[in-house]
């Protein structure tokens, strides 16, 4: 059986990567959402005894599930409280995606697509063969930031100065694909990349 080409796919929000990671999965790669994994393991058990040790119950909500702005509120409001963030959940990230990839190979699926903001900071580009940035000018991205998540100018601006400008992804990057149209142009420009990693 042969194993599948790992791909990661990264990018700044609002820049399309959701969009390309659609592309990809309806030309038949399969795909691990890290950022809904990450999610989904916040209420796991090994996951929420090392928070609360690092942070304390204060991150907890009244039915003793992880609260979301709780435990950001937490994580960032102290020097070095993101990385230790970081350094709980990223393994879970990475073991979780080497089970799903396991998972697709079993199936005969031929590409994978990690789909992760965080795909360098984590170490997860370490498990990929290839990787594949989508950016997009800032403008367009700070508009679908507003729309998106129904946010102000000013959240959205300050929720991009917490990543990691374009250039940081275009340099690490094997590939880089343009966001900035629309879905049907990204669509092309995916559909384009994968017949060129399917075929090399």
């Amino acid at each position: 059986m042969n194993r599948p080409m790992m791909i990661g796919l990264t990018g700044p929000t609002g820049a399309g990567k959701s969009t390309a990671a659609k592309a990809f999965e309806a030309l038949g790669a399969g795909v691990i959402d890290c950022d809904r994994l990450g999610r989904e393991l916040l209420d796991t058990e090994p996951c929420r005894k090392a928070l609360c040790e690092a942070y304390g119950t204060v991150i907890l909500d009244e039915t003793g599930r992880i609260s979301r702005p709780k435990l950001a509120e937490q994580a960032f409001a102290r020097a070095g409280g993101s990385e230790r963030l970081n350094q709980i959940t990223h393994p879970l990230i990475i073991e979780e995606v080497l089970q799903q990839a396991k998972a697709y190979e079993e199936a005969g699926v031929k590409a994978v697509i990690v789909d992760a903001a965080l795909l360098f900071e984590s170490g997860a580009s370490s498990l990929c063969d290839k990787t594949i940035a989508v950016t997009a000018d800032e403008d367009i991205r700070l508009h679908r930031v507003m729309q998106r998540d129904g946010i102000t100018k000013e959240q959205a601006e300050a929720r991009m100065r917490a990543q990691k400008p374009a250039e940081f992804y275009k340099e690490r990057s094997d590939f880089c694909l343009d966001g900035g149209g629309e879905s049907e142009g990204l669509f092309q420009q995916a559909e384009k990349l994968f017949c060129l990693l399917m075929e090399g």
